[in-house]
């Protein structure tokens, strides 16, 4: 029996992300978190296998190399059908409608799991990484990437400006407490549509990798590629390429 639907699962937002989305990804996507996850699965291994936690529609299923096989897992029921429709070709890639905070049981072992901006959005992390620890071979790798825990806090940083200096910077409002943020989709509209985005620091999320069974050997921060015009652009153009936003945590399961 499947699990049932967390009540932060992104069901009532689905049609909204797919939009974003799409078939191939959203731009960070497609410039920034695509070629470094490639980089960091490119191996010469055979035989490799891949776990993507929080799958969405599956757009990074179309991203892996030809020697992995590829299992996606989510809550939302829309996902899972659009990843289904346009990306399950063959029994080497599947997709699975679980809850990643409530454990699960695929039968299978994997090489390497993945969780890409879906750890900020669950109410149970830890469950989820304990899912991604029952279904890695030991020794295998989990990839972690997440909007930056430092600089990127829904409504507790944001951008400003320091005339004086003439630079931009981060503004950072709450770092330390764990917070729960709703997020609305459609701020001002009728029918409110609300996901929640869960703040830990850089502290508490080494913590639960710690007590789920994993050492983080390499962390990678990453930064906008993209470029302003106009009067500020140099200003912002410093700051954008100087405050990373995105992380990504390389651990081993031990």
């Amino acid at each position: 029996m499947k699990n049932k639907q967390h009540p932060t699962s992104w069901e009532p937002a689905s049609q909204w992300y797919n939009e974003i989305v799409g078939s191939e990804g959203h731009y960070y996507h497609k410039h920034v978190l695509f070629p470094l996850i490639h980089k960091l699965l490119n191996t010469k291994k055979k035989n490799q296998s891949l776990l993507d936690l929080g799958c969405g529609q599956g757009v990074l299923s179309q991203q892996i190399p030809a020697s992995y096989s590829y299992d996606g897992v989510d809550v939302s029921s829309t996902f899972i059908k659009l990843a289904r429709k346009h990306f399950q070709v063959s029994s080497e890639k599947t997709f699975h409608l679980y809850d990643l905070c409530k454990p699960f049981d695929l039968n299978k072992v994997f090489t390497h799991a993945i969780m890409v901006l879906s750890f900020q959005n669950l109410e149970a992390p830890i469950v989820a990484l304990q899912n991604a620890k029952k279904h890695l071979k030991q020794g295998g790798t989990l990839i972690l990437v997440i909007n930056h825990p430092c600089f990127r806090i829904p409504r507790q940083t944001s951008w400003a400006v320091d005339e004086d200096k003439k630079i931009q910077y981060r503004r950072v409002d709450a770092y330390q407490s764990f917070q729960k943020i709703a997020i609305d989709i459609h701020p001002g509209q009728k029918n409110k549509v609300t996901t929640f985005s869960f703040h830990h620091s850089l502290s508490d999320i080494f913590s639960m990798l710690e007590q789920t069974g994993f050492t983080v050997a390499s962390l990678i921060e990453s930064t906008s590629d993209k470029q302003s015009t106009g009067k500020n652009a140099k200003m912002e153009n410093k700051a954008r390429n100087e405050i990373p936003l995105f992380m990504t945590l390389v651990a081993k399961s031990l």
